[in-house]
């Protein structure tokens, strides 16, 4: 973006309201044609609504975001096949399936955290395929870590294993200098998810107050 870009599109957000909460200040619009619906990052699990965390970052709402086509499950088994806890007995935002098997059911926190925690050997829980998985995950809005699994020991993952996440996440980053700029305070500040850490946005890019303690990412 140009500075004049930028300043516009600040502007803009200022004066738009999110859907989800009301408040001022949302930064984030549906990319579906016509629709104006605008929400802030932080609300969208509570709007149902889906960001893709690869390519051209796009977001939607509840209304247009992308839906999985699975067949009715072959099992009576409702439960998710990750926590074990009880799931919806159809698909929905909360509750996912995998479109390999056609059998595996998990809620979307639950294979969150587990694509979060897997990071290059994600693939389905059950029958192990990573495609065609992978990519319908990351279409439903399933961010994905370029790292070694979490469960890996320090031998095998390598010194990278430490290193913080630096980047901002936000499905729209304001910052002129990029994603990977970061300064020590003000609106290039980066705030890393207080839950999982993997995902991080800066102070600007998610209209967070300056009373701000902590952050969380749409996901946890």
């Amino acid at each position: 973006f140009l500075v004049g870009d930028t300043r516009r599109i600040i502007g803009e957000a200022a004066k738009k309201s999110c859907f989800v909460c009301s408040n001022m200040g949302a930064t984030i619009t549906c990319c579906e044609t016509g629709c104006d619906r605008t929400f802030h990052l932080p609300c969208a699990p509570d709007g149902q609504c889906v960001t893709q965390y690869f390519g051209a970052y796009r977001s939607f709402c509840w209304e247009h975001r992308p839906q999985q086509a699975l067949q009715p499950r072959p099992s009576q088994d409702t439960t998710c096949s990750i926590c074990l806890d009880p799931v919806e007995d159809k698909i929905s935002y909360k509750t996912m399936g995998c479109p390999a098997c056609q059998d595996a059911r998990f809620h979307r926190h639950c294979i969150q955290r587990l694509a979060l925690h897997a990071g290059t050997g994600f693939r389905c829980p059950c029958c192990l395929k990573q495609e065609p998985f992978m990519t319908e995950m990351l279409i439903m809005g399933i961010r994905l870590s370029k790292r070694p699994p979490s469960w890996q020991s320090d031998q095998e993952v390598g010194p990278s294993s430490d290193q913080r996440h630096g980047r901002c996440d936000a499905t729209r980053c304001l910052c002129l200098r990029g994603r990977e700029h970061v300064e020590a305070n003000g609106p290039w500040q980066l705030w890393l998810c207080s839950s999982c850490a993997a995902e991080g946005t800066h102070h600007l890019c998610s209209s967070l107050e300056s009373t701000t303690c902590s952050w969380e990412c749409s996901t946890c």
